[in-house]
């Protein structure tokens, strides 16, 4: 598979290099051109790969934050306004103050202003991180300028890429809950449902919008319960979400992020009962992986096998 990504965010932990693994699942389960749906959505760099290339005939993106779902709204609805916003972008610090302030104070801005000025901040801060800093300083004075990862043209070529295939896509802003409640009930047996919440550690300077240990614990409770499609889960591998998914088949894995420096992060996935977990990948660390977690993976299974038998 290519390494050239189509989503025209940047974000910490972006799953896209994950897609592999997606696709083994998919197969595994006889689901490969079946629909997919993101609770969760962010930089939906998984969902796009497995979009536009052709391993799922639609996908379902939710995200509660208002910058982020305004963006994916202007790349499906306004298209042209916002590639046209992206060509003349002013890169000076005046222009991301002011885009900053919007995307902190959006009441009163249209959509289209509030999603570029999310984009804006996305391309032009450190790691992608909305709340963070601008890439070389205030000053302009580091070895990468602002616009180091303003690529134009390249960023409206993937926008276009994206909004020739808006009648595969839907996009929401809602809380997970009620996404995965009314509308993804809703969506045909071929759907798997691949929930990546904001990471139980640190998630507050990540993300706009994060989770308390509370919420993580009713989420968790939440899926396991109420999501009848199958679903998979992955998560920063906290002892407090081994501890709330204990019950789950499940394996942890070494992700490497960059989020101002590059570092490997344990990660889990989760999978619900009935989704079949691939016995080998091609990613190496995921199959590392899956080896190393065999006997576990199995044993929840035969628990499961039995508890189906007997009833």
């Amino acid at each position: 598979m290519s390494t050239r990504y189509h989503t025209p965010l940047r974000y910490p932990g972006g799953k896209q290099k994950l897609t592999p693994f997606l696709v083994e699942v998919l197969d595994a389960n006889n689901m490969i051109g079946g629909e997919y749906a993101e609770p969760y959505a962010g930089g939906a760099g998984v969902a796009l790969e497995l979009l536009l290339r052709k391993h799922v005939r639609k996908i379902h993106l939710n995200d509660s934050a208002l910058p982020i779902y305004a963006f994916w709204r202007s790349v499906l609805k306004e298209t042209d306004a916002l590639n046209s916003m992206i060509a003349s972008a002013s890169m000076t610090i005046a222009e991301w103050r002011k885009r900053q302030d919007i995307v902190r104070n959006p009441k009163g801005h249209t959509l289209l202003e509030v999603g570029y000025s999310a984009f804006f901040l996305n391309r032009c801060n450190r790691s992608g991180v909305l709340s963070g800093g601008v890439i070389g300083g205030l000053d302009q004075t580091g070895n990468w300028k602002m616009d180091a990862r303003f690529t134009r043209n390249e960023l409206i070529r993937r926008i276009e890429t994206i909004a020739d295939r808006k009648s595969s896509i839907v996009v929401k802003n809602w809380d997970a809950e009620r996404f995965m409640t009314e509308h993804v009930d809703t969506l045909p047996p071929d759907t798997l449902v691949y929930c990546d919440p904001p990471y139980f550690d640190k998630a507050s300077r990540l993300y706009l919008n994060s989770y308390g240990p509370d919420d993580h614990e009713r989420i968790a409770k939440f899926i396991q319960a109420k999501v009848r499609h199958k679903w998979m889960v992955s998560y920063d591998s906290a002892p407090e979400i081994l501890w709330h998914y204990r019950k789950r088949r499940s394996f942890l894995y070494d992700l490497q992020y960059n989020a101002s420096t590059v570092y490997k992060g344990r990660e889990i996935f989760i999978f619900s009962d009935q989704l079949k977990v691939p016995t080998e990948s091609e990613l190496p660390y995921i199959d590392q992986a899956i080896l190393e977690n065999k006997v576990h993976l199995q044993a929840r299974r035969n628990k499961h096998l039995a508890v189906s038998t007997s009833v």
